[in-house]
């Protein structure tokens, strides 16, 4: 692969990574003012998808649980492409890392809920993606019929 091409990837890559953090940090309320004082976790495990669920909210719930996912697939493809990873669970390893530095954020400037789900869910998402990523370059092996 050229390097002009890999630096194209991963200035792509640390535009996603912006992105990610505009979306759930750097939010339209961030502000320093409240600097750790509106922060809020929440360490029940899936308990406001179930809320959501039962109220019927599907488009909700679809958006925030898989959004949780696929928001982080990008995240764990890099790391296979880059070689940074030598086993899945080490995109897992760095999924959590990343996600726990952004529900960290989230709490010091009170930016959004820092959610264990949100942990359990974008680490699910890096190893989809490293996952992914892999099976893209596994070589394929067919028998005849």
């Amino acid at each position: 692969m050229s390097r002009l091409r890999k630096r194209k990837i991963t200035v792509l890559f640390w535009l996603y990574l912006l992105i990610v953090l505009r979306i759930t940090v750097f939010r339209s309320t961030f502000t320093l003012q409240h600097l750790c004082r509106n922060g809020k976790i929440v360490l029940t495990l899936f308990d406001g998808y179930i809320d959501l669920i039962r109220q019927g909210n599907w488009f909700s719930f679809t958006y925030l649980f898989f959004g949780n996912i696929i928001w982080f697939v990008p995240f764990g493809m890099y790391l296979q492409y880059r070689g940074k990873t030598r086993t899945l669970w080490y995109a897992a390893i760095y999924g959590f890392l990343f996600s726990l530095c952004i529900e960290t954020m989230q709490y010091i400037f009170g930016t959004g809920l820092s959610e264990l789900d949100d942990l359990v869910l974008n680490t699910l998402g890096a190893w989809i993606g490293a996952l992914l990523f892999k099976q893209a370059l596994a070589p394929r092996t067919f028998s005849a019929p």
